[in-house]
């Protein structure tokens, strides 16, 4: 292990760069230049740059005060100029890393920014890989790539895997409270990083390897998927059996061991979880090993909106409406409540199949003013009494805490609850999922 290393991190002299400043490498960057080390965050894009350099925070987890208090200090500084990693001692390579078509994952900005390090990488350095990505990665593809500089790794670098654990919008658990996980290339490569990401989260856990590492974010996505599928596959049966699936969860969670609540909806959004299980499922392929529950559970929360489609045909049929005849109101468009992100979002999903059936589509999203994805050109609406009674059909998609339901209930035709906003609340019009 480079004992000089060693002591820049422990003296927080260690001077860092964190490539890609979105929701993983911001929060980090922050956290690192709080406590004292000298950060530079690292991006293509411009407006993130530019924004940042005006002191000003673009994302939920990170508020402006604290970007600027950091740059004010001297400890931040943001550019697009990756020539400034001649310059540093560790790199935290914090890159999206989407899916292919076929579940293919796309690891070209891994390749990308694993390539630009290449050029200026120097004994000693401390490279980190936070995007998620499928076992092996680190040791079979990034490993390679480096040491075509012609320095080792573990030898005159070190190089490592700590997958991301970021909640958006989760106010209790931020990065600097959630337990790190941490796979090094050798021993030293993962003691080094244990103690730099000591130094601003309080349980750092090592593991035997990059590749353990890699695995354990893809269990832990997985886990999320393959049970939210299960409960969106249960939500359907009940619907067939006539039972309310929402009173069957609260009332298996009164068993103190052995259940843990999931919840249905239309399915799953987000970076993590839509795409990450599915690294598994190709890699396993690669092996010869199919992963039969990955991909039913990728399937069922894919077919989710159109599932609510055909209940809102259901809903319809009783006023005699067809959809190409109907005007329907989306409550919520962002893939999780109270969290300004619309990346894989089911509820942009159930507007696209709605207006391909002809439906007049309307949104009202108290944290998304406007829509501007694709096809998809929508103003959210203003909420108002007079307003609800023209839609066929109010459609609770995401359950936003800031949103007026009482005034919902009271002045619209139908809803069809999605989310089980009107808990314990029995009204002809509210139909639930």
């Amino acid at each position: 292990m480079s004992r000089n290393l060693k002591e820049k991190i422990v003296r927080k002299k260690a001077r860092l760069a964190i490539l890609g400043l979105g929701y993983v490498g911001l929060p980090l960057a922050v956290n690192f230049a709080k406590v004292g080390f000298n950060v530079i965050g690292v991006d293509n894009d411009r407006d993130r740059v530019k924004r940042l350099n005006n002191k000003e925070s673009y994302i939920l987890d990170v508020p402006t005060p604290e970007v600027a208090t950091i740059m004010s200090h001297g400890y931040f500084e943001a550019t697009t100029d990756f020539e400034v990693l001649k310059t540093v001692d560790v790199v935290i390579i914090c890159v999206p890393t989407p899916l292919k078509r076929k579940y293919t994952p796309d690891i070209s900005y891994i390749l990308s920014a694993v390539r630009t390090v290449r050029k200026y990488i120097k004994k000693d350095m401390l490279i980190i890989l936070e995007s998620t990505t499928y076992p092996g990665t680190t040791e079979e593809l990034i490993k390679p790539e480096l040491e075509k500089s012609g320095l080792k790794a573990g030898r005159d670098f070190y190089l490592s895997f700590s997958p991301e654990r970021i909640d958006p919008g989760n106010k209790q658990y931020d990065v600097t409270k959630i337990p790190k996980l941490v796979g090094g290339l050798t021993a030293s490569c993962g003691q080094l990083t244990k103690l730099l990401y000591k130094k601003i989260i309080k349980e750092v856990h090592l593991v035997s390897s990059a590749k353990a590492a890699e695995m354990t974010k893809l269990l832990e996505n997985s886990f999320r998927i393959i049970n939210v599928g299960w409960i969106n596959e249960v939500a359907m049966m009940c619907h067939k059996l006539g039972i309310d699936v929402w009173e069957v969860i609260e009332a298996a969670k009164t068993k103190p061991f052995g259940f843990m609540p999931f919840y249905p909806g239309l399915g799953v959004g987000g970076h993590c979880i839509p795409d990450d299980p599915l690294y598994l499922y190709w890699k396993a392929k690669q092996y010869g090993f199919s992963s039969k529950y990955i991909k039913l559970s990728a399937d069922t929360n894919l077919y989710m909106p159109h599932y609510a489609v055909d209940r809102l045909k259901e809903i319809l049929r009783r006023k005699n409406k067809t959809l190409n005849k109907s005007k329907l109101l989306i409550i919520g468009v962002t893939y999780k409540k109270n969290v300004k992100d619309l990346r894989k979002s089911p509820p942009l999903k159930l507007i696209e199949i709605l207006q391909s059936a002809k439906a007049k589509v309307e949104y009202y999203d108290p944290i998304i003013p406007y829509l501007k994805i694709d096809a998809l050109h929508l103003k959210s609406i203003q909420l108002k009494a007079n307003v609800l009674p023209r839609y066929d059909c109010v459609v609770i998609a995401t359950d936003h805490t800031k949103v007026n339901y009482a005034l919902i209930r009271k002045h619209s035709r139908f809803i069809f609850d999605i989310r089980n906003v009107y808990r314990n609340i029995n009204d002809e019009k509210i139909i639930k999922l």
